[in-house]
């Protein structure tokens, strides 16, 4: 009693605040926390389980492959096609490579160069640019690009709108529309940043001419700035688990005929037959995600695609948080919303197989696009250090450890070179789940920013070769610096998983610590590792300032 009143009123104020939280907590922990912590362990175990068969599933084919030879399972065989000089060019399609940009200052020479620069008989080709940039100056530009290579012999047509209705993919879709493309069989498309090389057309034509039922060849992705800073590593090592799994894995069950396929077009380095497109229904702008829309209803129409794993397409990775939350925002909310609005036009899809209905509303959309978000986000940044509040709850080591564990391993290993930077990956991955779940909430619900689209800033190859010399000895050193501007934002989520640390004795389940300090890097080392470099480049005068534009972009029904 002495104590108490020789305490400080502050003091005195803190204990009794600190008494009614305890009581409280207390008070609510049996009843009504640990029988909703129980079943949101349930589910997010039945769905960590969904992706881990998934993730196997994959792996298993992928491995057999490299184990008795990828041509058994190449069904696609062909001879590359020669250039003949001497030869008619009447015996070549006629190929339309389609560049749609915006505003795209520091690239745009990089993209028109690389597409008028194909090998390519010249009467058999046209390049279409088809320039949305609401800068005149920059228009002016870019036309006199258009120009400088007519000069020099090559096909090119400058296309401009009044407007951006359905952005990249109204562009797209108009350009199809003119005359000239009337005679066109095929067409590829690069955005503003992808640098095709010069036999592109000579290793992916041949496989639409000799295969009436393909209708898409994708290559592969090559990052040209993927050792500017770690973040951009972290990025190389996420999207090489796309290229060198999902994609592949595409192309061996396309061959044994276990399923149709619903290949990712990821909306660049790819040549459509222009049937295919037409066929499927051309392009729409009811999703951000024009590209998985076209793709999956040219699917369900029975065409083909095949994915050229040994042929790149040299681009660019956003180098800042910024740009690529974005990105990512994009990517995540589009498929969300995608899956919503396709899912009863797939059920009643007639020409394919129940079964194959039920894969790609399953393994293609739910799990790929869904899971995968949420299982990151609420069990290993949620559930899992709530758990640790809750000692009732018994949480078993191979849901929290091994299924996780053996996830992050499948999808790291596609990047070798990269492999000792899997805990830095591991907590970038967590700091990115925030926002993905938050978008493919947004994309299912077709709410707020369901129809935003954000251009990613590009600073191509011209501004970063300037700068190697004197940067490349500093990019490391430069990763988490007090003075960059663009780090994302510690919420109230941050300081719950905190508190959730600061529990002593954990009530002796020492396994969930790793658990524990992944969610909490949310806080403070996946914040530390997406740093911007930038200043420290002294790029600031160049950098444009990225553009949101949030319209209606097909709220209607498929």
């Amino acid at each position: 009693m002495r104590n108490l009143v020789l305490q400080k009123p502050s003091e005195v104020t803190v204990t009794g605040v600190r008494s009614s939280l305890s009581y409280v907590w207390e008070s609510i922990r049996l009843p009504v926390i640990a029988p909703l912590l129980r079943l949101a362990i349930i589910l997010c175990s039945v769905m960590s389980v969904m992706l881990f068969l998934e993730r196997v599933y994959m792996a298993l084919v992928i491995m057999c492959v490299r184990l008795l030879g990828k041509e058994k399972y190449t069904k696609y065989k062909l001879d590359a096609m020669k250039e003949d000089r001497e030869h008619k060019h009447s015996s070549y399609p006629i190929v339309l490579v389609q560049i749609p940009m915006y505003n795209e200052r520091e690239v745009y020479k990089l993209s028109i160069g690389a597409a008028c620069g194909l090998s390519w008989p010249s009467d058999c080709l046209i390049v279409q640019v088809l320039d949305d940039s609401t800068n005149e100056v920059l228009r002016e530009l870019v036309e006199l690009e258009c120009k400088k290579w007519i000069g020099k012999g090559v096909k090119v047509e400058y296309e401009t709108r009044n407007n951006r209705n359905g952005y990249k993919s109204g562009a797209l879709k108009e350009g199809l529309e003119k005359q000239y493309v009337r005679d066109c069989e095929f067409v590829a498309i690069f955005d503003a940043d992808f640098q095709p090389d010069k036999d592109f057309l000579f290793r992916t034509i041949p496989y639409l001419l000799e295969n009436p039922e393909l209708g898409l060849v994708q290559a592969r992705w090559k990052f040209v700035n993927a050792n500017e800073c770690l973040m951009t590593r972290l990025q190389e090592m996420s999207l090489d688990y796309h290229f060198s799994v999902e994609q592949e894995e595409v192309n061996i069950v396309q061959f044994m005929q276990l399923k149709p396929n619903p290949n990712e077009y990821v909306g660049t380095a790819g040549v459509w037959r222009i049937q295919a497109i037409n066929d499927a229904g051309g392009w729409k702008d009811r999703t951000t995600v024009e590209d998985m829309d076209l793709a999956v209803r040219a699917s369900l129409k029975g065409w083909k695609f095949v994915f050229v794993g040994d042929l790149t397409v040299r681009n660019e990775l956003p180098s800042t948080f910024k740009a690529y939350r974005y990105q990512q925002h994009r990517w995540s909310c589009g498929p969300a919303n995608l899956f919503r609005k396709m899912t009863k036009e797939i059920i009643h899809c007639e020409r394919v197989s129940i079964f194959k209905r039920i894969h790609v509303i399953y393994a293609f959309f739910f799990v790929r696009k869904i899971v995968a978000h949420w299982v990151t986000f609420f069990f290993y940044c949620i559930v899992i250090p709530t758990s640790v509040l809750v000692p009732e709850i018994k949480l078993t080591k191979p849901i929290a450890i091994y299924i996780p564990a053996t996830i992050t391993i499948l999808n790291a290993v596609c990047t070798p070179r990269s492999l000792h930077l899997l805990v830095f990956w591991i907590l970038f991955e967590n700091v990115m789940s925030l926002h993905r779940t938050k978008a493919a909430i947004i994309g299912l619900l077709e709410v707020n920013r369901v129809n935003e689209w954000v251009v990613t800033e590009k600073l191509g190859n011209t501004v970063r070769q300037k700068n190697t010399s004197k940067a490349s000895k500093k990019v490391r050193s430069c990763i988490g610096d007090s003075r960059q501007n663009s780090r994302p934002r510690a919420d109230n989520g941050d300081v719950y998983v905190i508190l959730c640390n600061l529990r002593p004795t954990l009530w002796e389940r020492s396994f969930l610590r790793i658990s524990i300090t992944s969610s909490r890097s949310i806080l403070h080392n996946g914040i530390w590792i997406c740093g911007d470099i930038r200043n420290k480049l002294e790029l600031e005068d160049i950098r444009p300032k990225p553009e949101i534009h949030s319209c209606s972009i097909g709220l209607s029904a498929p």
